[in-house]
């Protein structure tokens, strides 16, 4: 258990991120957060480089209505503090985080105050002994490295604890991740670690984690983009509503765009990804410029909307031809249909849910 949040078996897979702000700017952090929640985060991490950090970390705690991980390296004292202020859970690199005595300090206070602890491994600041004996990261010294701590922690009988096998090579990651699972019985924390901007970020994580989800290997995400970290939660649920495990909010199934296009495609999903952000409830919404496959796609979700001819444009409700929008008030309809769709699911959901 993450706070509250369950992390393993068979919980959902959960999605996480980190906050960029100074943490020590509590007001600052929380507001970070707070879109991030709009987002749809399940834990948040925040790093606690120093005491201004920790001493706002009680606040920011308080303020969050998701788990908060403190983000702990090189100072062990960070952790206790952050430990004592009521973070959920305690990332320690047991690279950084120095000797054994230490991370038995951890530990204690980790079990004084109810706190889980992610054992982060990564392949950029791997145990000098490890090094020495591997000459180079490697899967074998990240796995090493993993089941040196897993051993100090279960040792002291220390069982809530979750691991992190990360590289910002894909195929070293994915290699050290595969190899853990073979190992061991315990949540594993996935990610590619400085996987680099939006773009070719998110194409090496939705490689690396998602091949490892396929794979049936994985408990909770975090996706590294050198972005906003709202848009690496928005990143981490596409990936897993591409592979089926999670779904939340709008589904949008869009062409590319071509010469055939009815409406200026690419722009129109643009501006609908931006406006539907607020959705939560799952549903699929196809977006297509012209009927060589506008029809079809939309047999297949819940609503639809195919170019025509001269700005008139069919909807599909439910898989149906239902009626014509033109191309002014396009958006604006488009938005509130799916807020509609929206409520009656949920409104279907709720009485569902009272009539058990």
């Amino acid at each position: 258990m993450v706070g509250n949040v369950a992390v393993g078996g068979d919980a959902p897979v959960t999605v996480q991120t980190m906050t960029n702000t100074p943490t020590s700017d509590a007001r600052a952090t929380i507001d970070q957060i707070r879109r991030c929640e709009e987002a749809g985060v399940d834990i948040i991490r925040v790093s606690c480089p120093d005491v201004e950090s920790t001493a706002a970390l009680r606040q920011i705690v308080r303020a969050a209505n998701v788990p908060i991980v403190a983000d702990i390296h090189f100072h062990y004292k960070r952790a206790l503090e952050a430990a004592d202020a009521g973070a959920a859970c305690l990332r320690i690199n047991p690279g950084n985080i120095g000797s054994a005595e230490r991370v038995r300090e951890v530990i204690s206070a980790a079990k004084a105050n109810g706190c889980a602890i992610r054992i982060g491994v990564n392949a950029g600041s791997l145990e000098k002994d490890l090094l020495e004996k591997y000459g180079e990261p490697c899967p074998e010294a990240l796995v090493e490295s993993a089941l040196d701590h897993i051993r100090i922690l279960e040792d002291h009988d220390f069982r809530e604890y979750k691991v992190a096998v990360k590289a910002s090579d894909l195929f070293l990651a994915v290699a050290a991740y595969q190899q853990l699972a073979g190992q061991v019985d315990c949540p594993l924390h996935l990610g590619i670690t400085e996987a680099g901007g939006f773009v070719g970020g998110t194409v090496k994580s939705a490689i690396g984690i998602g091949s490892l989800l396929w794979a049936g290997i994985g408990d909770t995400i975090r996706v590294s983009l050198s972005a906003e970290p709202e848009e690496e939660v928005r990143v981490g649920y596409e990936i897993l509503k591409s592979l089926g495990i999670r779904s939340r909010g709008v589904r949008v199934v869009s062409c590319p765009s071509c010469a055939r296009q009815g409406f200026d495609v690419i722009r129109t999903v643009e501006k609908l990804e931006e406006r539907l952000q607020h959705i939560r409830t799952p549903m699929s919404l196809s977006v297509l410029g012209c009927v060589v496959n506008g029809p079809g796609e939309a047999r297949e979700t819940d609503i639809g909307i195919t170019g025509g001819g001269q700005g008139k444009h069919m909807v599909y409700l439910s898989g149906v031809t239902d009626h014509h929008v033109q191309d002014a008030e396009m958006i604006d309809h488009i938005v509130r249909l799916v807020e509609q769709k929206a409520a009656e699911i949920e409104a279907a959901q709720a009485a569902f849910e009272a009539a058990e």
